[in-house]
This record gives C-alpha cells, structure tokens and sequence, in this order.
C-alpha cells in the first residue's frame, strides 16, 4: 500500500551494523539520539554481535555484512507494523520518484499479508488493470520464482524494468487453479485525477491516489467542468474508491478545497510534541453552496479516507458506498544520511470529531453495495485488520475493524468504476439531482 509521508525536519542518523546505534537528531529534540544511546547500551546488542560474528564466520558461503545488515533493520520494522519499514538508499530515492507521479514497470500496489505477496490496488489504465489483475489477488510466482521468500523490494525490483520488457507472473486467486500472465513494462504516468460532467451540471471528479500534483490537478478538472457547464456546478461527485491513499499533506489540500478555517485532521503520537492539527484555509471551499456526494470502499484507504472522514464529520458531502480500509496510521519518513530512510509509524490519524480511522475505517452515510454487473467476483477485498501485525484502533471497541455488515465486503470491477455500469455512481448522481430539485 502507498503510505502518508511528512517530511522530518533536519533529522539525521547513522546506520552502525546490524547493532543498530540509531542517533536520530531532530531540532530542538535530543530525545531520539538519548533513546538510540540507551539502546546501544542495553545488553541484547551483545547478543546481536556474537550472532553476526558467528554468521561471517561460519556461514556456509561469504556472506555480504551489508546484506546482513539491511535484511536485520528491514526484520525490526517489519516485525512493528505491516507499514513501517527500512528503506536503503535506492528504494528511498524510488519513494521520491513515485511520488511524483512517474516510474517504469506494470502498475500494481502491493504489501506482504502472512508471507503472500498480494495485490493491494491496481493503477488505473496501466499494463496491470488492461490484463485484468485485481485487488487482492496473490502474486505467487514472478519469471518462476516463488515469492514466498523474496522481500517487498526484491518483489519491486522484479517487477519494474525497461519499458518495453516483459514479466511473467503467476496468480493465485480463492480456490482456482494458479495461471500465469505475462505483461509488458511501461512507463507509468501516474495522473492522479479523471473528471466529466454528467447530465444535469453535475461534476464527476475520481482521484486515483494522493501524490504531489492532486490538488493542482483536482483545480484544472473543477475549472474545466466549469466552463463546459456554462460557469457553475450543480453537484459534485468526488469519488474515492480503489483510491489506496498517498500523500498527507496533498489530503489536506484536496479536503481544504471543500472547507472554510475547519479542521481536517489531527495526528496523535506517542509524545505530545508530535501531536498536529491540520487546518483548511479560511476561505478554502471552491464550491460554496455545492451539494457533494463521496464514493468510498474497502479499497479506499489512508488519505482518501482522510478526506472522507473530514467532509463526513462536517456535514460537507454525503459519504455512500462501502465501508473504507481502515488505514489510520502516519509514517514519518526519516532520512539517514544518504544510507537510505526510515519510514516509521508514529501516529494515528483522528477525524475532526476525534474518531480514529485506524481498524474501524469509515462508514458510508448510505450504504449502496456494487451490483452484480459491477461486482468483481474474483477480487478479495482486505482490510487493515487482515493485515498481519496491524495497530489496534486505541478507542477502546472490541470489533474496532469489523465492518457493520459482512456483505460490505465486495469488490467493484475496477475497469467499470465511471462507467454506465457503475450503479453505485449512479446512485450518486440521482442523489445530487434529487438534492438540487428540492432546491428549485
């Protein structure tokens, strides 16, 4: 899954072997470096050296300490949380690239769930969807081998590469026999916003994910919906569905263009000096007056899950659909020095009225499930909770994740998300026509 990324300010730290003297240093902050030194000193570390002498030593071929190294700190991220991880140099300027919108290879998004390499989301109109991959289905095999025990990046690497190139990869899905398919690398251009005008000046605006030109493209579909309805809108549909999240600071700027001086989210740590509130502007809202309906599922996850709770928690849209993902959680990504990056989980997301995503999701204000036509019957939605070593929701409910209705979880055929099959967007649209009728 794409995780929220804020950007540490002046940390710096330094990478000693696998003992892992971590020395974090933030402004005006010298608890993480205290922290790391208590750490260093502690008497494990001992057991962590004799283990990695003995390995150099005796291991049946040489082995690369640098290997030993990153494959330790990647096993102590990965055993916190499923989206906290440790980034070298490479995968960490990689981040950097795929938030801008641009990378080569087939278009997936994809998470280790109990050791199984799984489809979180397809990226609209890449080699992916055109094959006909799905959420949820298990990547078993890449060029014939297993993945059981490969990494999340050796995963990655194997499947980007030169545009033009082909990768095999076998799937498994449910209970049918495991088939391969092979598909050709392209350049992934990653336009993170489609939009039209349906009948009735009602804007249609999907967002595929939240990267760093969202917003100022959400603006150039807004004015463009404009002017071909002749200078306004009468609704809005926002639709965030198979929308596995991005960047934090691009959901607040989407969520600001609906809303005047509120708040959108706050983030809670595990110190109180990492506590923030994130605010729309004072006169934020682009469409005053505008009814505005969200589509979210459980493929709706982190940031557009942000969004959706804020407009939903100050009356801004009606939310219908499914209920989302439940990702409510911020990794902060932490340089090191030009030795890769941390991304580390720490904090949750809480809604305007303080209810926490994590687990729980958000439910939609109108459940409208996809129609059989829609529905993709070999997709398998996940949430949050099925992922292995999830955050707990901290509210204190004992079925924090569990969705209000087991039918909820159902898979839309992304490949007819927008289209005249779509009855769960036509469900929106009668709504907002509705809602400007009993305004004339």
């Amino acid at each position: 899954m794409k995780n929220d990324r804020r950007t540490a300010h002046a940390v710096s730290a330094l990478v000693l072997a696998l003992m892992l003297v971590l020395s974090a240093c933030a402004e005006g902050d010298g608890a993480a470096s205290a922290g790391a030194q208590a750490v260093a000193s502690g008497p494990d570390l001992t057991l962590v050296k004799r283990v990695m002498d003995r390995v150099g030593a005796d291991y049946v071929v040489p082995v690369d300490q640098k290997k030993l190294i990153v494959d330790g700190l990647k096993g102590m991220l990965d055993g916190l949380d499923p989206h906290s991880d440790y980034l070298d140099e490479e995968e960490y300027q990689e981040l950097i690239s795929d938030s801008e919108g641009e990378f080569a290879g087939i278009g997936i998004e994809i998470n280790r769930d109990d050791n199984r390499l799984r489809i979180i989301s397809p990226i609209d109109d890449t080699p992916a969807t055109r094959a006909g991959l799905r959420a949820g289905y298990v990547i078993a095999r890449i060029d014939g081998e297993p993945t059981d025990s490969m990494t999340l990046r050796d995963a990655v690497d194997k499947l980007r590469g030169a545009a033009g190139s082909s990768v095999r990869i076998t799937i498994e899905r449910g209970d049918e026999k495991p088939f391969d398919v092979t598909l050709t690398r392209a350049v992934i251009l990653v336009h993170s916003v489609k939009s039209k005008l349906e009948p009735g000046r009602i804007g249609y605006v999907r967002i595929a994910s939240f990267g760093e030109h969202t917003d100022s493209e959400f603006l150039a579909a807004l004015d463009e919906m404009r002017k071909e309805a002749g200078g306004s809108l009468n609704g809005l549909v926002l639709d965030l569905r198979n929308d596995p999240g991005g960047l934090l600071d691009s959901a607040v700027h989407i969520a600001g263009d609906f809303l005047d001086n509120a708040v959108v989210v706050s983030t809670r740590g595990r110190h109180d000096e990492d506590d923030e509130t994130y605010r729309a502007p004072a006169n934020g809202d682009r469409l005053k007056g505008v009814a505005v309906v969200v589509l979210i599922n459980g493929a709706s996850a982190s940031a557009s899950e942000i969004v959706a709770g804020a407009l939903q928690d100050l009356k801004r849209a009606t939310l219908l659909g499914t209920r989302s993902f439940g990702k409510g959680s911020v990794q902060t990504i932490i340089p090191l020095d030009g030795q890769g990056a941390l991304r580390l989980t720490t904090a949750r997301y809480y809604t305007p009225s303080g209810r926490s995503i994590q687990g729980d999701g958000i439910a939609p204000d109108v459940v409208v499930l996809p129609s059989k036509e829609a529905v993709d019957a070999r997709g398998e939605v996940i949430h949050e909770v099925n992922l292995h070593g999830a955050l707990k929701n901290d509210s204190g409910r004992s079925d924090a994740a569990k969705p209000a209705d087991d039918s909820e979880d159902i898979a839309i055929d992304s490949q007819l998300i927008g289209t005249d099959k779509d009855n769960q967007l036509a469900a929106a649209l009668e709504r907002l026509r509705h809602a400007v009728a009993e305004t004339k």
